[in-house]
């Protein structure tokens, strides 16, 4: 396999160990990267260390500091560090199984596929993963690599398995604290209905490579233009926001019912009585 492992060791379930190896699942997508240009020279700006009253400094006089009070350092060199990271175990040992609903979606972090190692892990690797969907549960337990101790789960994929990484507690904040201003009140329900009728009418199969980036694509054409033209010149399009040229107030009846492509026939208006006024007589011609 090309791609170079994360993880490499076992999965431990009971006194069942699973040779495997683990590879990322997820890759960085396309970004455009910009450097800080000093415009009349066209020369690109460099940064130098400093320490305040001392100027720029050396690079082997620099150590990590974490404050303890303002202006006040604990001092850490690397060696110090490196001496209590935790030993990249070889060993991920399931210690329990939970139904993945019961995860919620906001500790989930980055996956990662599992395979097996080799020809004789396969059968175990095939047991655990078809135990997994017959059961419906995600094993849970802490991987330590690279100086970290993560919390990940593993779940069934297709004929593998997937590993993802799991955030801890402390590192995700509570929703309460955010909804907690929003009305418990139930929708009005024919509103409830147009709703989901315009849902189902947009459902479709998920097809993430029918979705691009598309402020990169249109940041990448900018460039071209530029680059073509030869020229520092501004380039500005004007791009049209959605929402943009109406009131802040709407019917919202009426915008569920267009957009679901069912907006009823408006009811007939009814007739209005005309007001008349008697014509005005022409005024006579003076005679000669």
């Amino acid at each position: 396999m090309a791609a170079r492992a994360y993880w490499q060791g076992q999965i431990k379930l009971a006194l069942v160990s699973i040779p495997v190896e683990v590879y990322p699942a997820t890759r960085s997508g396309a970004t455009i990267s910009f450097h800080q240009i000093h415009e009349p020279s066209g020369k690109r700006i460099r940064y130098e260390k400093v320490a305040p009253g001392v100027g720029p400094v050396d690079p082997d006089e620099i150590m990590k500091g974490f404050e303890v009070s303002k202006g006040n350092y604990v001092l850490l060199d690397d060696e110090e560090i490196e001496a209590v990271k935790i030993e990249s175990r070889k060993t991920l040992e399931l210690v329990q199984f939970v139904d993945a609903s019961e995860i919620d979606v906001l500790y989930y972090d980055k996956p990662y596929f599992v395979v097996p190692a080799d020809d004789l892990a396969e059968e175990a690797y095939v047991v655990l993963r078809d135990a997994l969907r017959q059961s419906r549960k995600v094993g849970l337990g802490q991987l330590s690599v690279r100086g970290r101790e993560q919390l990940v789960s593993i779940k069934p994929c297709g004929r593998g398995i997937v590993m993802e990484v799991l955030r801890y507690a402390d590192e995700v904040h509570k929703a309460q604290g955010y909804f907690r201003d929003i009305e418990d009140k139930k929708p009005d329900e024919d509103l409830l209905d147009l709703a989901t009728a315009l849902i189902d009418k947009k459902t479709a199969p998920f097809k993430p490579a029918e979705f691009h980036n598309r402020y990169v694509e249109a940041l990448q054409r900018l460039i071209d233009k530029k680059r073509k033209a030869h020229s520092s010149k501004r380039i500005l399009e004007d791009v049209e926001e959605p929402g943009r040229g109406g009131g802040n107030v709407i019917d919202l009846m009426a915008a569920l019912k267009k957009s679901v492509g069912s907006e009823g026939k408006a009811p007939p208006r009814k007739p209005t009585a005309r007001k008349t006024t008697p014509a005005k007589a022409a005024p006579r011609r003076k005679s000669a």
